[in-house]
């Protein structure tokens, strides 16, 4: 009887993988815990440079050692305790600034939508001058005129994390506030303070969470992109980004430098693209894969 199982073992493991985000949930369970307690677990600290180890190799290379698993930088700052910690700075501002998108987002797209008219109007140009604005120029100028620091990439990325949010909203709002109970809501006296809370609201918050996920990575990706530009998080700090940037004149000789921040950038990324996804096809159920 045992025998006759042992074949369909591999086969409900593969179901189970491909059912649930397995993966990407143990990759942003393991940047969770690295965020968390980056100063208990990083096995050095990152801001420790040792002239002796500049550009020591990772372990399993030829003349790497157990001192620097993943191998140290151009001034010998441990590249694993660089990376804990960088791991809490990225979910540091990618929380931060959702939180902000998502309730100055969610919040004018019910009013547009709900209200319509010159509310409708006022607020849906905002999100088409925001999208028109260069991102990165802006972060370019911001950055010379009042100097990179982790406040104005908080306030720059904030200022550009709403529009999607809005949008999204919106364009469920007006559905929602033709349906029959709202309108019942309506004829029953409620505000509309109250029928975007009560009613509006929970109708659009499924869609909400699947795009804060999805938007995460975009989140993280940036704030890497303007740390190696320099105009994100000022060094020492260890913010990713600036990591990459760090080894790319070092690329011949040293290729971890800029490779290990990397590969942690890329697998933060593909974590939470593909549990977004996981959460829209969960969701909703037209997207559902059977």
């Amino acid at each position: 009887m045992n025998r006759a199982l042992q074949p369909q073992l591999p086969t409900r493991v593969w179901r189970f993988m491909r059912r649930y985000p397995v993966l990407p949930g143990f990759i942003i369970t393991l940047l969770v815990v690295m965020g968390l307690f980056a100063s208990q677990i990083s096995p050095q600290d990152p801001l420790d440079s040792t002239i002796s180890d500049t550009g020591a190799p990772p372990v399993w290379l030829s003349g790497g050692s157990w001192h620097h698993i993943l191998g140290a930088d151009h001034i010998g700052r441990d590249l694993l305790s660089r990376i804990i910690h960088g791991t809490r700075i990225s979910l540091m501002v990618a929380s931060m600034v959702l939180t902000t998108g998502m309730l100055v987002g969610v919040t004018l797209g019910i009013v547009a939508g709900y209200k319509g008219g010159i509310w409708d109007e006022i607020i849906m140009r905002l999100v088409d001058m925001t999208y028109a604005i260069p991102f990165i120029l802006v972060a370019l100028v911001a950055a010379v005129i009042f100097g990179a620091s982790l406040g104005l990439v908080l306030i720059l990325l904030a200022v550009f994390a709403w529009p999607p949010f809005a949008r999204q909203t919106r364009g469920l709002t007006l559905l929602l506030k033709n349906a029959e109970y709202v309108w019942s809501a309506r004829i029953s006296g409620a505000s509309p303070l109250r029928i975007g809370v009560r009613h509006i609201l929970p109708g659009v918050i499924n869609i909400v969470v699947v795009l804060a996920t999805l938007q995460v990575g975009g989140l993280i990706l940036t704030e890497s992109v303007l740390s190696f530009l320099g105009v994100g998080i000022p060094g020492p700090d260890p913010a990713w980004g600036s990591m990459v940037s760090d080894g790319r004149d070092h690329i011949a000789e040293a290729w971890w430098i800029s490779m290990m921040p990397g590969l942690a950038i890329f697998l933060t990324i593909f974590a939470f693209n593909f549990l977004g996804d996981w959460l829209r096809d969960n969701f909703d159920p037209r997207l559902r894969q059977l």
